[in-house]
């Protein structure tokens, strides 16, 4: 069941957004919590909770397919999320415990709490740059802030130090930001057709991160952490490809363009 309704959500953020995985994140805690709440022994709760992430995550790739630009090449992010259902398994064995309700929950919760506050920071910004664009997927993380501090935090205390962990999370994301922070379409010169099962990775992705759009137009996603320039490689079949991301301040706008590698 929420296998189902875990796609159903991927599926309405792609008709929206283009992609459902890589927001659904926090939504796959909420399902975690669930079940792991709901379950009588910790080997219960990490059979259940590795099946859920097992079924839900090809699930989800292979009914956006139809929908999206990139169609089978979805699955090439696949490997990276099996790995973290490998994961879920000794992580929902120890999750288990927040059954517990004492500080060893607040603990095992801790983590988590760090990471929707990374959420509500860079999805916040992302709704006010361009409201209402993940307004619902931070408050969604805000959401399960609350519900698990009432819920899995009897003591004030406990509650208190739940509530600070986002918050601080936040604080340091405020002061540590990306010097540039946002993202930009473009076609990649010269060699502008390739297969749909080609492959792109980037040398410094501290610079900005790359990512195919529509392989057989050359059309690519960059997504911009700070000034310079990195290069990019992209493999298709026997062949090799070479070009440099510029990340630069235009007037006072911030700006990204591909060149061929070796362009002055």
């Amino acid at each position: 069941m929420g296998g189902i309704v875990f796609t159903a959500k991927g599926l309405l953020y792609l008709r929206k957004y283009g992609s459902g995985t890589d927001r659904l994140y926090f939504s796959r805690i909420f399902f975690a919590v669930i079940i792991m709440s709901n379950c009588k022994k910790p080997l219960e709760s990490a059979l259940k909770t590795f099946a859920f992430f097992l079924i839900s995550q090809p699930l989800i790739y292979l009914l956006q397919v139809p929908f999206s630009p990139m169609g089978w090449g979805l699955f090439s992010y696949y490997p990276y999320w099996f790995y973290w259902t490998l994961a879920t398994f000794p992580m929902a064995f120890v999750g288990w415990f927040i059954q517990k309700k004492n500080w060893l929950s607040v603990l095992i919760f801790s983590p988590v709490f760090l990471f929707f506050g990374n959420t509500i920071f860079l999805d916040g910004k992302e709704a006010v740059k361009h409201f209402p664009h993940l307004l619902l997927a931070a408050l969604f993380c805000i959401f399960q802030v609350v519900l698990y501090t009432h819920v899995f935090f009897p003591k004030i205390t406990q509650k208190a130090v739940g509530l600070a962990l986002p918050v601080v999370m936040i604080a340091v994301m405020l002061i540590f930001s990306p010097q540039v922070d946002f993202e930009a379409h473009d076609f990649l010169p010269d060699e502008p057709f390739f297969s749909a099962e080609a492959m792109l990775s980037v040398e410094d992705d501290s610079i900005a991160e790359v990512a195919f759009e529509l392989p057989e137009e050359g059309r690519i996603l960059i997504e911009a952490h700070k000034y310079g320039e990195t290069g990019i490689t992209v493999t298709d079949g026997e062949k090799e490809y070479r070009y440099t991301i510029v990340i630069y301040d235009d007037n006072g706008v911030d700006r990204a363009k591909t060149e061929p590698a070796g362009q002055p």
